[in-house]
């Protein structure tokens, strides 16, 4: 956006456009075309005698203030600009001054309307009129002739694109088409051979866009003009993901926006515009699960509902200098690295939770994909950040009581894991339910939510070992036959490994990857969870989960398929 050089004649607009009486404005402005024609670049002018030019009124403001003749040129041109643009529209038979309509102006000068838009920022002065009922531009007659001995030569080479003779249409699509062949994007191309053919890059891509709308069987860009079609946006969405990903790994793989741009021969720009949009739209698709509170309708709360939890710092210390009891297994001493939550507390993690998810739904419903603004995206991001942060507070100091409700469940030959990992779940859609407006403690409905699921988990669990499982309790165990060689123990063991792949094929492709890390399938080493974690970037919490779960289904696949696996 164009601005002013001198922040005096910004407030001079300002206060004109706010408090001046339309036919003042209109005046101010024949004032101001008047002085921007005598105007020499090399003299300085005092902002009182210009205030006074354009206004009639002698201003004490600025006393010591002088504008040089190249910067009041460019203000007087924003101050005429602004303050036409502030002046209601009327006829064109009602002006004071001979106005010229855009249309004759193009016709007169030979040059498009869009090169008229562009003489305007060089300081072409135009209002708005009425003609024939309809609003539009009008240009005053002397401006025009002004702003023409002004710049004579941007006029004559506006003009001399209506004079591309046949041959020099030809040989500009002759140079295009070498230059496409060559890689080159519409835009590059235009640059290039309007240096070699001293026309104007506008010129030139205008010719190709012409010849392209004529013969579109033969078009040297035709995925130029059009809408892209939705699967080029995914593509193009796609792309720019796996580019952030590998810049984030430190793996950069080129300047990817600029590639994809090139293969659909669209701007840098309108990439950026269809990831936004493509991304909107599965944004707004994401459904939005809250307990509402009519408290996030007030907006004096709003400060109080986003501070940070009471207590932080004793919080804090408490997780800095937190031990597990001794006779906590190394392997759940994590649990105990997060301190357990009072009432209050925890009644305003779960408010602030929720009332981040309230933003979140009132920004998607208003959102409109195809208008995405970076900066409602940014702000969906930074809302999903919050309630994340909210709900693993949530759930880190609550998952003791999932091993406390797990050890009780425990029967004998059982894996106290499978039923944290159970357990676990339920705490997370217990998070996700509880209605912190009621005044209960959260502990009491989590509990009541893990003791029902596992009430239904663990006697479906012992059906189906007793239904399907032959001995085992891994899928995977498997003991050598020392009474066979070692060559039929090589090929069972092939076999073995086949008939496991196979099955594997029923998954998809994480939770394959999961379960061929954790067990060493794929020749390596066996993973831990907190290593699978790190390589696909989640909690070692949820690489349990995934595993856990692929197990699972391995045993009903190969029930149901009868097969015979280690």
């Amino acid at each position: 956006m164009i601005t002013f050089k001198n922040s005096a004649l910004k407030e001079l607009t300002e206060q004109q456009t706010r408090f001046a009486t339309a036919a003042r404005r209109q005046l101010q402005i024949a004032n101001a075309q008047k002085l921007l024609s005598e105007i020499e670049s090399g003299r300085a002018y005092p902002y009182q005698y210009v205030c006074y030019r354009v206004t009639d009124y002698r201003s004490e403001a600025y006393p010591d203030l002088l504008l040089s003749g190249d910067d009041l040129k460019h203000d007087l041109a924003q101050f005429i600009r602004r303050v036409e643009r502030s002046v209601p529209p009327q006829p064109i038979e009602q002006t004071v001054e001979p106005m010229l309509t855009l249309d004759e102006v193009s016709k007169r000068f030979n040059v498009s309307t869009k090169t008229i838009s562009r003489w305007r920022v060089k300081g072409l002065a135009a209002r708005r009129v009425k003609v024939n009922g309809r609003s539009q531009l009008g240009f005053p007659t002397v401006a025009v002739e002004r702003f023409v001995a002004e710049h004579k030569v941007l006029v004559e080479k506006g003009a001399r694109f209506s004079h591309l003779t046949d041959d020099e249409k030809e040989g500009i699509l002759r140079l295009a088409r070498e230059l496409r062949d060559a890689g080159g994007t519409l835009t590059e191309v235009s640059k290039k051979i309007a240096t070699q053919l001293s026309r104007s890059p506008e010129a030139v891509r205008y010719t190709i866009k012409n010849f392209d709308r004529g013969h579109p069987e033969g078009a040297l860009y035709p995925n130029v003009a059009g809408p892209l079609s939705d699967a080029a946006k995914q593509e193009i969405y796609l792309a720019k993901r796996q580019h952030e990903i590998d810049m984030k790994n430190a793996k950069p793989t080129g300047d990817t926006v600029n590639l994809i741009a090139k293969r659909f021969g669209r701007a840098r720009s309108s990439m950026y515009r269809v990831v936004n949009e493509v991304r909107a739209k599965e944004l707004v698709r994401q459904p939005v699960d809250y307990i509402y509170n009519a408290d996030f309708d007030d907006p004096t709360r709003e400060s109080e509902m986003l501070a940070d939890m009471p207590g932080l710092a004793e919080f804090d210390a408490k997780r800095a200098g937190k031990t597990p009891p001794k006779d906590v297994p190394p392997h759940m001493a994590h649990l105990y690295e997060w301190p357990l939550l009072t009432k209050e507390q925890e009644q305003h993690v779960f408010r602030k939770m929720n009332f981040l998810k309230h933003q979140l739904h009132k920004l998607q419903d208003a959102m409109d994909p195809a208008k995405a603004r970076v900066q409602d995206l940014v702000r969906i991001d930074e809302l999903k950040d919050g309630i994340r942060d909210c709900r693993d507070v949530l759930i880190n100091c609550n998952q003791r009581l999932v091993y406390a409700q797990a050890k009780q469940k425990l029967a004998l030959g059982e894996n106290i894991d499978d039923l944290v990992s159970d357990g676990n779940l339920s705490l997370m859609r217990a998070v996700e339910k509880f209605d912190y407006g009621r005044g209960n403690k959260f502990s009491t409905y989590a509990t009541w939510a893990i003791m029902k699921n596992f009430a239904r988990s663990i006697p479906d669990a012992k059906t189906h070992k007793q239904r399907y499982m032959t001995g085992h309790d891994d899928l995977f165990e498997a003991k050598a036959d020392v009474r066979t060689d070692e060559q039929e123990v090589l090929a069972l063991a092939d076999q073995a490994r086949s008939r496991v792949n196979r099955l594997l094929e029923h998954l998809d492709a994480r939770t394959r990857e999961v379960i061929r890390m954790r067990t060493g399938l794929d020749g390596s080493e066996e993973m831990t969870l907190e290593q699978i974690g790190q390589h696909f970037g989640i909690t070692k919490e949820r690489v349990r989960q995934i595993n856990v779960r692929g197990m699972k289904m391995l045993r009903e696949w190969a029930a149901k398929e009868n097969v015979e696996v280690p």
